[in-house]
This record gives structure tokens, C-alpha cells and sequence, in this order.
């Protein structure tokens, strides 16, 4: 008990409330993919919303619930969050997203397994991210199907990308918005619902185009387990370097954008309120 009060609260929060948003989100996927439960993506984003908005109303007294790499580094450029707490706060969002990985192929190996065989997949081969989707995420969603040219088709590297920083700049000026003091009509003790409830709209939205990410922790941590639980090297191959730039960087970029829109318009307007 004592070696437990010396971890930093912020870690316990950033840790367990990323591997909650990951068990949730992605377990919902994994159940969609695998039995054919919650069948279409309106159902799997509600699962997703949440499961985020249970993350955040556990952890945020302990580290303010970013649980995205997305938001630690938009609120350490816009807020007075420390710039030194950046990267602790990403590993352990990592940390905690590939442990839910590793949590979820247990309990969903033998599904994932039988899924593989009814489907003709040999793990690690062209068209096995019919089956790695579970886990990390490519464009176009494959929907439990290998990705031919033909689907391809349906979004190109450029737009994937516009799409995910796009998807984060909206999340991330809902989130400065919904805690904004100053703003009157913030939702207060249903923050936490309001931000689950955006996530559920924009993978509603994007789900079927990118698999609506939105959050660098929770496709990379997942993406490396993928690789390392038998895909090889496929996760990073399927969109070429686009594992990177539309699922890592343009996140990245998109909360920053999402950042500076509120501090520029929003964020001024709040304060003539005053």
C-alpha cells in the first residue's frame, strides 16, 4: 500500500483512465468485428462516448482526464499546464492504452481466432487488417474486410488526414468550451457527458472514412501490441507512412488548431462576459 501512495495521482489517472477509454472503445470494435454485436457505427460511438465520458468522471480529480496525447500538448500550448508534465503524461497514456490491448486479445482471442479462420486470414499477410482493425486503425475503415483498391478509393491520404485534424481541432474546442469558467451555458457536472457525447457524433461521422482516431495513445499503443501479437510489420504498412501522419501527427496538430480557435475567438468573447 505504501509503494501505491507513491505514485503520483496524476499517473494513476492518466494511466487507468486511457486504459478504460481503450477497453472500452476498442473492446466495442473487437465485439463489432468479432461476434457481430453493436452492428454499425452509431452503436460502437456510443460505446466509445461512454466509455470516455466514465474515464474522465474517475480520473479528472486525479490528473484532469486528458487521456490523449492530443490534449495534454494542446493544453500545455494554450493553458498553464507544465510543459515539463508532457511526456510523463503521454507514457502513461501509452501505458495504459497497451495494457487494454493486451487485456482485450484475452479476452477476445479465441473470437479474434475464429474470425481469422471463417475468414480466410493468415495473421500478418495482406488483407489480415480485417482482423488488426481491432486493434490499431486505417483509412478507409475495412469493416472486417481486407482493403482492396476499389475501397481505397473512398479516402486518400490527404483527406484521412484533413479528417483526423479536423475531428481533434472540434474535440478540443468542445473540451476548453465545457471548462471554461466563464462560459454560462458550460454543461458543469455534465462535462464529462458532453465530451463522450462529441466523441460519439465524430465517429459517427468520420468512423466509416478513418475510424475516427482523434488520440495518438489510443491508435499507436494498440497498433504496437498488434504488431508484436503476431501482425508483424502489416499495422504500419497498410497506409504506407499514414500510421504516422494521419493517426499520430494529424491529431496532433488538429488540437492544437482546436486550441488556438478558442483562445483567439472563444476565449475573448468569454471574457467581455465578465
Amino acid at each position: 500500500m505504501t509503494a501505491m501512495r507513491n505514485i503520483p495521482k496524476w499517473f494513476i489517472g492518466e494511466f487507468f483512465g486511457t486504459f478504460l477509454l481503450v477497453f472500452f472503445g476498442c473492446g466495442s470494435v473487437c465485439a463489432a468485428v468479432l461476434t457481430g454485436a453493436q452492428a454499425g457505427v452509431f452503436q460502437a460511438a456510443v460505446v466509445w462516448g461512454l466509455g470516455i465520458a466514465t474515464a474522465i468522471y474517475l480520473t479528472g480529480a486525479l490528473s484532469g482526464a486528458h487521456l490523449n496525447p492530443a490534449v495534454t500538448v494542446s493544453l500545455a500550448a494554450w493553458s498553464d499546464f507544465p510543459k515539463s508534465r508532457v511526456a510523463p503524461y503521454v507514457l502513461a497514456q501509452l501505458l495504459g492504452a497497451f495494457v487494454a490491448a493486451a487485456v482485450l486479445y484475452f479476452i477476445f482471442g479465441d473470437a479474434l481466432a475464429m474470425f481469422e479462420r471463417a475468414n480466410h486470414l493468415v495473421r500478418g499477410q495482406p488483407g489480415s487488417e480485417a482482423s488488426a482493425m481491432v486493434f490499431g486503425e486505417f483509412f478507409p475503415s475495412p469493416g472486417g474486410h481486407p482493403l482492396t483498391d476499389e475501397i481505397r478509393g473512398r479516402m486518400s491520404p490527404f483527406a484521412a488526414f484533413g479528417a483526423e485534424a479536423i475531428g481533434t481541432a472540434i474535440l478540443l474546442l468542445v473540451i476548453f468550451c465545457c471548462t471554461d469558467a466563464r462560459n454560462a451555458g458550460r454543461p458543469q457536472i455534465l462535462t464529462a457527458a458532453t465530451i463522450g457525447l462529441t466523441i460519439t457524433l465524430l465517429i459517427s461521422l468520420l468512423g466509416p472514412l478513418t475510424m475516427a482516431c482523434f488520440n495518438p495513445a489510443r491508435d499507436f499503443a494498440p497498433r504496437v501490441f498488434s504488431s508484436l501479437a503476431g501482425w508483424g510489420a502489416l499495422p504500419f504498412q497498410v497506409n504506407g507512412i499514414g500510421w504516422l501522419t494521419v493517426y499520430v501527427l494529424a491529431p496532433l496538430l488538429g488540437g492544437w488548431l482546436g486550441g488556438g480557435i478558442y483562445t483567439a475567438c472563444f476565449k475573448p468573447a468569454y471574457q467581455a462576459l465578465e
